[in-house]
């Protein structure tokens, strides 16, 4: 029966791998469309919507909620090559973070992934740890969305999130992750002709990094609520709906292929989970706000880091002095 089904396993690989260039685009376009007659459905009251003083001062804030969130994110990303026993300074996370984000807006949204893998091995860190904190860092992203979407929800899919999140809380234990860096360990050394390889493992729980991702969800989620309230009033009966709506689309933009930094996937999912409690126009208006609030940040964010390159023309050699900071 195995050997029957071998060839016909080999054929659905084969369609997979043929057609999966095309899936992203797929993706993105049929999130696009939706987004347009959204837009074409709702247009009068889209148009109507008028931000006043008050309004401009809460995406001032927002736009600043967004950039803390990533300053914090990059320094939960020192947090996790420290767990990975690299001596990581929080400040170098921080640039190096600030610098690559921006870059998961480029096709295939793996570059800024790329960026900073490639900045840490060229301070001296492994390059098996590096590509291992980058996975991390969705992961643990990731869990941290369910978890607030779980504490805020209305009892909505209730068994697939706890299910999912139970998933990717177990995927990044130790008892899990550590039989699999040993085996790539041990493959790697005999691709390379090595008797035995550098092996990489956790010795604890990543609780810190899962709590400070937590941190970061909460900022992001907070930038989201004060763009709705630039457009218009939010009962405080409203928030765990929005926060719990945002955590959901986050996360299905994190995960859905083919969307470079989860464009228009957010957007679609945000307006799908929050038409019951606001207006389409309403929620069409705050998310094309929010992914304005959001890039602003990133690109502010870049530049500062770039400024600092600038004026600090040494990044390995400041990431080398805060190498025997403490653990947090």
């Amino acid at each position: 029966m195995t050997l029957k089904l071998r060839p016909l396993i080999a054929a659905g690989n084969q369609v997979v791998k043929r057609f999966k260039p095309y899936l992203r685009w797929f993706i993105l376009g049929g999130t696009l469309l939706f987004l347009v007659k959204a837009l074409k459905d709702n247009w009068r009251e889209v148009t109507a919507i008028r931000i006043d003083e008050n309004g401009w001062a809460c995406l001032a804030i927002a736009t600043g909620v967004t950039l803390l969130a990533h300053i914090w994110s990059g320094w939960v990303w020192s947090w996790i090559l420290r767990e990975l026993n690299q001596p990581a300074n929080g400040v170098w996370g921080v640039l190096v973070y600030l610098k690559t984000n921006i870059a998961k807006y480029l096709p295939g949204n793996v570059w800024h992934f790329y960026g900073r893998v490639n900045a840490a091995r060229a301070v001296g860190f492994p390059l098996g740890a590096a590509t291992l904190s980058v996975l991390m860092e969705p992961l643990l992203m990731a869990a941290s969305a369910l978890m607030i979407a779980l504490a805020t929800t209305q009892q909505v899919n209730l068994g697939i999130q706890v299910f999912s999140l139970v998933a990717v809380l177990l995927g990044i234990h130790p008892w899990v992750l550590n039989p699999i860096l040993r085996y790539l360990s041990r493959v790697k050394a005999k691709m390379q002709g090595a008797t035995d390889g550098q092996q990489l493992q956790i010795k604890r729980y990543p609780l810190l990094p899962l709590l400070g991702e937590l941190g970061f969800l909460g900022l992001r989620g907070s930038g989201f609520l004060l763009t709705i309230v630039a457009l218009q009033p939010v009962q405080l009966a409203q928030t765990p709906s929005i926060i719990s709506a945002f955590g959901i689309a986050w996360l299905v933009g994190l995960v859905v292929p083919g969307a470079p930094g989860g464009l228009g996937v957010f957007e679609a999912t945000a307006i799908a989970l929050l038409n019951h409690e606001f207006s389409t126009g309403s929620v069409l208006s705050a998310v094309a706000l929010y992914r304005l609030v959001s890039t602003l940040a990133e690109a502010i964010g870049a530049s500062m880091a770039w400024l600092d390159d600038q004026w600090n023309m040494s990044p390995v050699e400041s990431n080398l002095e805060g190498s025997s900071e403490a653990k947090p």
